[in-house]
């Protein structure tokens, strides 16, 4: 079992994303099933509405899953878990207040050294516990030996005691605390690989901790990913990409083959489940290219079906996708290319230096029959107007496309000519 773990407390991000879809590809290859974990335990903190749109995000990406959970509803789990940690002697009530605490953690840092317990709660008797009338929280005892694990893009790694030192399990309202709540999630679910973010790496000797503590034995991969960097600000949404018209297939193609050796640099999702390894990923900091992204994105339009690419412009018609496949020659995205399109059909009132020529094409247009062929539109304007070279072309390109420079007109009026009632207005 793999699983994806987002919080509904903001957008979700590149790396997420990123994340989310290594977890598909490597579930998809070890054959097991992929589940969503919504980690919503900080109440206080979860926006509305952001755990339907992650799943809505999942399905752009036509990444499936078994399940989607809410971290929330194991609730009742995590309480009874940490009563057989206190039954059991490996987890206490503390009463230390933060008040307490921050005298302690000012006392390490004058002596440069990192706060650890102090360990007095623990000390404490059953009898003094049952005395005390105070809010209290749950600490898990320190660990007595190293916790060692292996990551597969990381490395092996030997944590002391000290490093993961006795913290808080349970709060003081006793819902989990964030390492808490994952471990048990994890075994619960029966997760077998976890495939994560570096930022998270420190958190795992904590939870292999928890999981020890617990008695459960069965081994779980880790592979943290390294950070994206360089990422704007503007674009560091999997919403905001969308937005801004970059397909859902290039921009998992494109984090796909960040900071990885693939066979083919443009590809699906499919396509990579049957060659993706995921030791070969860089363990290095990869840098965000949005040059690099456009390219990739452009390659996809262009592969893509020209009804589907209609449909994505706001059209049904095979002509529009052939449209939209000729402006590709000067942009990369489908916002562009509908920004493209929808300058052919706005209302034009003017074309500056050719004015009267304009007003004359334009009501000429609006008078002409239909012609199938531009040439023969052309020899009948040319008769009508008695306009020429640069007086004709000019004004013409700008009454058809909105533009004064594009691609051959004559490419783009055999596309649009069944349209000239709605251009021409």
């Amino acid at each position: 079992m793999l699983r994806f773990a987002p919080s509904p407390t903001s957008n979700m991000d590149i790396e997420s994303l990123r994340v989310a879809i290594f977890n598909y590809i490597v579930a998809k290859q070890l054959n097991e099933d992929l589940v969503i974990r919504i980690e919503d335990i900080d109440q206080e903190k979860n926006i509305d509405g952001k755990d339907k749109e992650i799943l809505e995000i999942l399905s752009l990406f036509s990444i499936d899953y078994l399940t989607a959970a809410h971290q929330s509803d194991s609730l009742k789990y995590h309480q009874k878990m940490a009563m057989q940690l206190l039954t059991k002697k490996k987890a206490f009530s503390c009463f230390c207040g933060d008040a307490k605490l921050k005298e302690l953690e000012d006392e390490a840092k004058e002596n440069g050294k990192p706060f650890v317990y102090d360990g007095f709660c623990q000390t404490l008797s059953d009898e003094a516990v049952l005395e005390v009338n105070a809010p209290f929280t749950v600490r898990i005892n320190k660990p007595e030996e190293n916790i060692k694990f292996t990551d597969i893009l990381k490395g092996d790694f030997d944590v002391r005691p000290d490093e993961v030192d006795a913290f808080n399990i349970l709060k003081h309202d006793k819902t989990p605390t964030y390492d808490y709540a994952c471990a048990v999630d994890d075994m619960l679910m029966d997760v077998s690989f976890i495939i994560r973010s570096e930022k998270y790496i420190e958190n795992t000797a904590k939870q292999i901790h928890i999981r020890n503590s617990l008695s459960y034995t069965k081994e779980i991969k880790y592979a943290h990913l390294t950070k994206i960097s360089n990422i704007p600000n503007d674009l560091n949404s999997v919403k905001a990409l969308i937005e801004e018209g970059f397909l859902p297939s290039a921009i998992a193609n494109y984090l796909v083959l960040l900071g990885n050796k693939t066979p083919k640099e443009i590809f699906s999702l499919e396509e990579a489940i049957e060659w993706f390894k995921i030791e070969d990923i860089s363990k290095n900091v990869t840098n965000f290219d949005i040059e690099k992204l456009r390219f990739i994105n452009k390659k996809h339009l262009e592969q893509m079906d020209e009804m589907r690419l209609s449909k994505l412009l706001g059209f049904a018609d095979l002509d529009i996708g052939k449209l939209g496949k000729i402006y590709l020659e000067e942009v990369s995205t489908l916002k562009e290319l509908k920004a493209k399109i929808h300058t052919i059909f706005e209302e034009k009132t003017t074309c500056k230096g050719f004015e009267s020529e304009f007003i004359k094409l334009k009501t000429c247009l609006q008078d002409a029959p239909y012609y199938d062929d531009f040439n023969e539109l052309s020899k009948y304007i040319t008769n009508e107007t008695r306009l020429k070279d640069e007086s004709l072309t000019k004004p013409l390109r700008y009454l058809l496309t909105g533009e004064e420079t594009g691609p051959d007109i004559s490419n783009i009026y055999a596309l649009i000519k069944n349209y000239l009632g709605e251009i021409i207005k």
